[in-house]
């Protein structure tokens, strides 16, 4: 591989280490630049990107490294990639285990013990443990996307610390890849035993286990001195936990080493019985310091955790997706009163009269205590519903990210703990501090380890925002240690190591001791922690001293900082890298397991092209690898309904192709795909042609090889079936027979899929409403206009929005409700049709439906009539990803609509079905697309058969073409049900 911008070492070392490499390795231009940030305040460009398969990979790296002529280069290891303090960035090599290292190894459920790679995310392995009535703690925001590795790596926690502690009190065995390529076995040892047990290792590991022993052994009284006494104790080389006078335990300082001593490889970790009977007692408090005084006292009743959330987070949770589920937990109070901050406590119980009785002895205190003012107490019980609780808690870092202008909750300060006696008094000194400085701020956290998150809202592309990052950092540092605290309670020291020497105080040059026994040569993600003795001219990096995200931000045009919107405020949270496939987050991250195909990568990718399109850097490489990394995109709208700050990667990617092909030509196919909609209704007059020539095969192959088109849907028989013979009225074109308003009545807005290829769909829907004693009235067909969206026609698009809206607006000003059938186009006039492009838009005077939000308030005033007396029988619904992100109340509404119709529905976990429109069709994404569609739907499908109901008809033309079954949409079963 040779990319010129790399340094010429960097590609020696390449060169050298492919022959006997098994992983991945990139050097391009787009890999370097998603690999530049993390979820902090930082862009530190790396050299390259090498993804190891295996254990023998990393001994490559290491062997190679350790090597004279490359002990220039340092070498950075990252796992998920969403600390919060850089300490997986670098402008070296980074070494990503994620890829492909992401095996569980073993569990022993007998032992309660699990061995991984550094790369299995912590959610993936607990959905193994559950099986056997198991668990790996402690829990995390973050959990569905950090690695075990980067855990480790930052000696990890969150949730339940109190009771769970910190990742290494979990961590029984490491296999550490050395500087030298050796690989350290460790695992406690019994100092009586000390000899015998590092017989078996090399002179090299003898000889670091001496020293480390020695130094802890001479240096005792200075150590204790040195470190805090806190739940989040001053981790990374943590030399009080190395060694009790019994037990000299090597792996207590590799845990939150960052990287800095050695590589781990694999984990063997001790794994909990899951908690058998637990509730969650959620209180509203008047203002958020009540909140945290409050949580001093139920501590001493003995919760499993208590979490806090002040009104910030809560009220932008109200606007996210999280709401639908936590809206009843949390209940307005009466007037005046407004609930400024919230205690999540958790409790837990052997036994369901244990937790009863605990439960009682919480709500007895709250009742007699008068001590603060309390709003609200509501209690969620069962593990779904405190999953569905704590989903809330668990976006904060994300939500917080989601407030409006420029401004914007930045992470410098925001793991800060100290002793929890000390919490309140400490908070209100940070609070005057930030309040002094005219900083507005979000809070939440864990009160009951003394931990809380603060985010100072900041403009990182005002250059005096840097200024107030050193100013707020210094002085919390000084806070921090009045309080016997440290500034890194929970998410590690990486850029934030200046501070180290502060709080590791006469200690610090044994910790400079222990860096120079493993990496003599500075070579390992240098600069955080500590610096190696053996290197006194090495330095710590300084806060400031890496460039920050805002330094590249403010040379993006104010336009297009402003014309491609939430793209441009991702915060690098991670929420996008969901490793579940039961979840439609970003079907194509899940695919590939490359980070430049997902919303994080790809939202890094527009934003350095926009700045390179400003400044006049642009090269047609660049140029090219951003196309690509969109063009991957399903535009299945899935980050924009779950990301918490509402990135919206299809629109982008819109804005990119208009931008684009304003210099790089289309392909055919763009100018053909995109404006299907309006020829359809005149290819329908010859519908039968049209399909007997689409199913030659020399015709299938001219449009593949030629088109790079596959499966292209054909008319359906009934395609031009005539409406008014089901009692259906159609509509004139300038809507001049347009009906007086009545609730029984509605306009079915066409979409050329379900109208044209899906036919019966639509035929069913009209069926349906007229048997519930609906007048159907059918709106003129019009282009929707989503694939001209899709593939970038901006221009195109607005003016066929223009046009369209006046139809809409006519036909909503007669009071009836629109309708549209087809989740992913009707949804296309609620947002695309709402956006701003060239030409500003007036607000909507329409707004249309999905047939279920419009049913479920129809049968609530007219119960269903006629209905056929049926065997009772379960459906399954697998709704569109557009649908059930966008408008998560969705299936909701599906599962009311059926009980009225006196059927059971049950909603499906599911991820993307693979097709998204025109993506499944294209030549070069048909394997991806089958791919996805095998990851979560597949099973399921075959699992359920003729009750698995699909609303989407993308989703159904991809089972028809996989598995050459006609799924049925929800209303043909609604529709069967009714006699007239």
């Amino acid at each position: 591989m040779t990319n010129p911008t790399l340094n010429s070492a960097t590609q020696a070392f390449i060169q050298q280490l492919q022959p006997v490499f098994a992983g991945d390795i990139d050097g391009s231009d787009a890999a370097r630049q998603v690999f530049s940030t993390d979820n902090s305040i930082y862009q530190f460009i790396p050299q390259v990107v090498i993804y190891p398969k295996h254990i023998q990979d990393l001994q490559s790296i290491m062997r190679l490294a350790s090597q004279d002529e490359f002990k220039s280069l340092v070498i950075t290891p990252r796992g998920g990639g969403t600390g919060t303090n850089g300490q997986s960035l670098t402008n070296g090599i980074v070494v990503d285990l994620s890829r492909h290292m992401n095996k569980i190894l073993d569990i022993d459920p007998v032992r309660r013990t699990a061995t991984v790679q550094a790369g299995v995310v912590k959610d993936q392995l607990n959905v193994e443990l559950k099986k056997h009535g198991l668990f790996f703690a402690p829990e995390l925001s973050t959990s569905n996307r950090a690695t075990i590795g980067g855990m480790i790596n930052t000696d990890a926690s969150g949730q339940g610390s109190c009771r769970y502690g910190k990742t290494h009190h979990h961590v029984l065995a490491l296999k550490t890849v050395l500087i030298n390529a050796e690989i350290l076995d460790s695992k406690p040892l019994n100092l009586q035993e000390f000899s015998q047990g590092i017989a078996d290792k090399s002179e090299f590991q003898k000889k670091l286990y001496q020293q480390l022993l020695e130094i802890v052994e001479n240096n005792q009284e200075l150590i204790e001195q040195s470190f805090p006494k806190l739940n989040r104790s001053l981790t990374g080389y943590d030399l009080p936990a190395l060694y009790d006078e019994q037990t000299f335990n090597i792996n207590n300082i590799l845990c939150g080493s960052e990287g800095t001593l050695g590589f781990i490889a694999e984990a063997t970790v001790s794994v909990l019985p899951i908690p058998k009977h637990r509730a969650l007692i959620n209180i509203g408090y008047d203002n958020f310091q009540n909140a945290l005084k409050d949580a001093k006292a139920l501590m001493t009743l003995d919760p499993l955790s208590i979490e806090t959330v002040d009104s910030k987070v809560l009220n932008l949770a109200k606007n996210d997706i999280v709401w639908q589920k936590v809206s009843p937990y949390f209940l307005e109070p009466e007037a005046p009163y407004v609930i400024q901050g919230i205690n999540l406590v958790e409790i837990d119980a052997e036994t369901p009269e244990a937790l009863e009785a605990l439960k009682q002895k919480f709500i007895q205190h709250l009742q007699q205590d008068e001590s603060v003012k309390r709003l609200s107490l509501t209690l969620a019980n069962g593990n779904q519903q405190i999953i569905d609780v704590y989903s809330m808690r668990k976006r904060s870092v994300g939500l917080l990210g989601n407030v409006t202008g420029e401004k914007r909750p930045q992470p410098f300060v925001e793991d800060t703990a100290v002793p929890p006696e000390h919490l309140a008094d400490y908070i209100a000194e940070f609070r005057a501090l930030l309040d002094g400085q005219g900083l507005a701020y979000g809070m939440f956290g864990h009160v009951d380890a003394g931990v809380l998150h603060v985010r100072p809202l900041l403009d990182m592309k005002d250059p005096e925002s840097a200024k107030m990052v050193q100013l707020i950092s210094d002085k919390i540092v000084e806070l921090t240690h009045k309080y016997g605290g440290v500034i890194w309670g929970e998410h590690g020291k990486g850029l934030r190591s200046e501070y180290a020497p502060v709080f590791f105080g006469k200690s610090y040059p044994l910790i400079q001791k222990v860096k120079g026994l493993f990496d003599p040569n500075n070579q390992l993600n240098p600069g955080k922690i500590s610096t190696p003795d053996t290197q006194p001219q090495a330095s710590l990096i300084k806060l400031l001293e890496v460039p920050l995200r805002g330094e590249s931000d403010k040379q993006i045009a104010k336009n297009d900082w402003e014309t491609f919107g939430t793209t441009m405020h991702c915060n690098g949270n991670g929420a996008c890298f969901n490793f579940d496939l039961d979840d439609p987050m970003c079907p194509s991250y899940k695919v590939t397991r490359d980070r430049i195909h997902s919303p994080k990568g790809r939202a890094t990718l527009v934003k350095e092209w926009l700045r390179r399109e400003n400044q006049g850097e642009q090269t047609q490489a660049f140029d090219r690898e951003v196309y690509d990394a969109l063009h991957g995109c399903l535009s299945c709208k899935s980050c924009t309904g779950q990301c918490p700050v509402k990135v919206d990667i299809p629109d982008s990617k819109a804005r990119f192709l208009e931008k684009f092909h304003q210099r790089n030509s289309r392909s055919l196919r763009d100018y053909l795909i995109s404006n299907l909609e309006r020829f359809m209704p005149m290819m329908a007059n010859f519908a039968s042609l049209y399909n007997f020539v689409q199913k030659q095969k020399l015709v299938q192959s001219l449009q593949r090889d030629l088109l790079k088109v596959v499966d292209i849907p054909l008319f359906h028989p009934q395609a031009n079936a005539d409406l008014s013979k089901l009692g259906a009225i159609l509509l004139k074109q300038d809507c001049s027979n347009l009906p007086q308003a009545s609730d029984q009545a509605v306009i079915l807005v066409q979409d050329a899929f379900t109208r044209y290829f899906d036919t019966p769909v639509f035929l069913d829907s009209i069926e349906l409403l007229k048997k519930l004693g609906v007048q159907v009235y059918i709106l003129p067909y019009f282009p929707n206009g989503k694939p001209l969206h899709v593939h970038g026609f901006i221009q195109e698009f607005e003016e066929l929005r223009a046009k369209s809206s006046v139809l809409l607006s006519k036909a909503a000003a007669s009071g009836l409700a629109l309708v549209g059938i087809d989740p992913a186009m009707t949804l296309v006039y609620r947002q695309e049709y709402q956006a701003q492009y060239q030409q500003p838009v007036a607000a909507a005077s329409f707004k249309v439906l999905m047939l279920q939000e419009w049913l479920v308030a129809y049968l609530q005033n007219y119960p269903v009539q006629n209905l056929k007396s049926v065997t009772a029988q379960t459906y399954y619904l697998a709704g569109h990803c557009t649908e059930r992100t966008q408008v998560p109340a969705s299936t909701a509404q599906w599962q009311n609509v059926f009980k009225a119709f006196d059927l059971k529905l049950e909603t499906l976990a599911l991820g993307c079905c693979g097709m998204a429109g025109t993506y499944g069709h294209e030549a070069e994404h048909r394997e991806l697309s089958q791919q996805i569609y095998s990851q979560s739907w597949q099973e399921k499908q075959k699992q359920h058969g003729a009750q698995f109901l699909v609303t989407g008809y993308s989703c159904r033309t991809q089972i028809k073409r996989i598995e050459q079954e006609t799924a049925k949409h929800p209303v043909q079963v609604l529709n069967a049900m009714l006699s007239f």
